[in-house]
Parts: C-alpha cells; structure tokens; sequence
C-alpha cells in the first residue's frame, strides 16, 4: 500500500462523511480546526481505517491523530509493521 492510496481513502471518507470538497483535503488539515469534525466524525474514520486496513487503533493512538497527514502516516506506520 502506498502514501497515495491511504490518502486516497482518507479523502474519499471525508468527503462522504463531512461532505467536503476533494480539493479541502490537505495533508496538514486539522480534522477538529478545518473540517469542524466532532469525536464521532473521527471515531467512525478511525473504524473505517482498522477495518480497511486490519490494524487496530487505541484510544492514546486515536487522540494522537489531529491531522490528515497524520492519519496517512499512523495507518503507513500500522499496516507496515
């Protein structure tokens, strides 16, 4: 799996969830800050990547990830090990 294709499904997730445009969705966008997204929004992104991908994410971890980017990173991170 490559950066690309993580990023690819970040995105496609939050414009269907959110209702955002492609184009809103930058690696250094914060999910709280930009996108206006409650814990919900992302507890159901956090969902979508364990079962997309087979890895599992804790509530540390999940807190963790504030930013899009860092989303792509945990999941390039998670999968590869």
């Amino acid at each position: 799996m490559t950066r690309d294709e993580v990023m690819d499904l970040v995105r496609e997730h939050l414009v269907t969830e959110l209702e955002l445009s492609p184009e809103e969705i930058k690696p250094e966008a914060r999910f709280k800050e930009d996108f206006d997204a409650d814990s919900l929004d992302l507890y159901e992104l956090v969902m979508e990547l364990e079962d997309q991908y087979g890895i599992s994410v804790s509530e540390k971890e999940a807190s963790e990830i504030v930013t899009v980017k860092d989303a792509v990173d945990f999941v390039l991170a998670k999968a590869g090990s």
